[in-house]
């Protein structure tokens, strides 16, 4: 069987084949269930590699009154998918005359991207809130597995905060203490994560429908995050100001 080099292959420009080197993207999506909905946040930088494309993404895509997605991976092909779930979602819901659950919104999300796993670059987090069982999160990383979670963290900002995550939610939490969580979960991601950024984007999720809100770093509200004084990092001898 034909293998290819692992050596980057030449530019063939007669054919229109130009190889790239793999780009590495970045983000940080959170999404907490809370007493009565969901809530969920998402930074707002779009990277391509060490070059930030965007400093003020909307990475929180709406579906339904009561439905959003959160977006991570390849910007076209997370736009692509959420605009094909959501006019099967539409279509059910004329066809059937009645709400597509939150649940089979996740499955309808799962076909697609578990189909062309192999093709696609996409990570989703569906939030959102139906008569059935209430507020909701399903995580649907890259590959089409799908599980429901109580908090979950998604992207490369996850890794530095999901144990923040796992310690602060509880069966019981309220409204306002869910924003805080996740606002300062996201504040938390984008302070440590060199590809996370920009402005924090939060919205709550409930029976009356979604509502969004937008936190910017020089307004109050945004989250901040002390870091402690350093050392000083000269030989005593030498006269240092911090």
């Amino acid at each position: 069987m034909d293998t290819m080099r692992d050596e980057k292959r030449k530019a063939i420009p007669a054919l229109g084949f130009y190889p790239q080197d793999e780009i590495s993207t970045g983000t940080t999506l959170i999404a907490m269930e809370y007493n009565g909905g969901v809530v969920v946040g998402t930074d707002s930088r779009t990277s391509a590699g060490s070059f930030i494309t965007s400093r003020a993404t909307n990475k929180i895509t709406p579906i339904t009154d009561n439905m959003v997605v959160c977006r991570s991976g390849s910007a076209a092909d997370t736009q692509a998918i959420a605009d094909i779930a959501k006019y099967h979602i539409d279509v059910y819901t004329m066809t059937e005359n009645k709400p597509v659950t939150i649940y089979r919104s996740s499955q309808i999300f799962r076909q697609f991207l578990y189909n062309y796993r192999e093709q696609l670059s996409a990570s989703v987090l569906v939030a959102g809130w139906d008569s059935e069982l209430g507020g909701q999160v399903y995580a649907i990383p890259i590959g089409g597995f799908v599980s429901r979670q109580r908090s979950t963290a998604s992207g490369s900002g996850s890794t530095f905060v999901q144990g923040f995550l796992d310690s602060q939610w509880r069966p019981d939490l309220t409204l306002e203490e869910c924003k805080a969580i996740v606002k300062q979960a996201v504040g938390l991601a984008t302070f440590r994560d060199g590809s996370s950024g920009g402005v924090v984007r939060l919205a709550v999720i409930d029976k009356t429908g979604s509502k969004f809100e937008l936190f910017r770093p020089d307004k109050p509200g945004f989250p901040f995050v002390q870091t402690p004084t350093p050392h000083l990092s000269f030989p005593p001898h030498i006269e240092q100001v911090l």
